[in-house]
């Protein structure tokens, strides 16, 4: 038996198993989809007027205060600011790599199954389509053993194919758009962590500056 007669044979089991792998990969991306808008909606903060407190405490030289008041908010910015202000007695450059280190955990953290949705979102229609080709294949080949059921039977046998590639277009439709929605909040917690360590910087370099005169 050749190399064809063999992926006949394997095509000749049908396309429901490659449903069922559809129908998996769409639960688990809804899953991860509630996982991520709950994760992202618990990140939610007015950062500029955070910012705008912090800075106030900082011209004060109320670093506790500032703390107290980055504890009380969940943002990623609010972390990343925590994890510089408990450098501040060490210097600059020991605040600047706090923050860096805290900023790839946290990106890390707000990353977390993005690969997946984006993986599922690329591939998924790619899997519908093998699905169609191997249930077309199947289609043909009962036709070849029972010409009497005619086109009609191909038909019907190719319109059934064909939902598979239908299938995957809807695993990879929500996918898609959910992983480019969570990716731009992102990148948006990660400019706000920016933001907010860059003001932090600067309000303890301008005091450092103060000191030295």
């Amino acid at each position: 038996m050749n190399i064809v007669e063999y992926f006949k044979s394997f095509a000749l089991l049908g396309a429901e198993w490659v449903m069922w792998v559809l129908i998996a990969l769409s639960m688990i991306s809804v899953t991860i989809i509630f996982e991520r808008a709950i994760f992202f909606w618990g990140k939610r903060s007015d950062v500029a007027t955070l910012i705008d407190e912090i800075l106030a405490l900082l011209k004060k030289k109320d670093i506790k205060g500032a703390l107290k008041r980055l504890g009380n908010d969940k943002s990623t910015a609010s972390v990343v600011a925590i994890a510089a202000l408990n450098e501040a007695d060490n210097g600059v450059e020991a605040v600047e790599e706090a923050a860096a280190s805290a900023r790839i955990r946290a990106r890390l953290t707000l990353e977390k199954n993005l690969a997946f949705l984006g993986t599922v979102g690329n591939n998924a229609p790619f899997v519908g389509l093998f699905g169609t080709v191997i249930g077309i294949i199947q289609a043909f080949h009962e036709l070849s053993e029972n010409s009497a059921g005619g086109v009609s039977a191909v038909m019907s046998g190719i319109s059934e194919a064909l939902v598979a590639t239908a299938m995957g277009l809807l695993v990879a439709i929500p996918a898609v758009a959910a992983f480019n929605i969570f990716q731009r909040r992102t990148k948006a917690l990660l400019s706000d962590s920016d933001a907010i360590t860059h003001s932090i910087l600067a309000s303890l370099q301008g005091r450092i500056f103060k000191h030295k005169e």
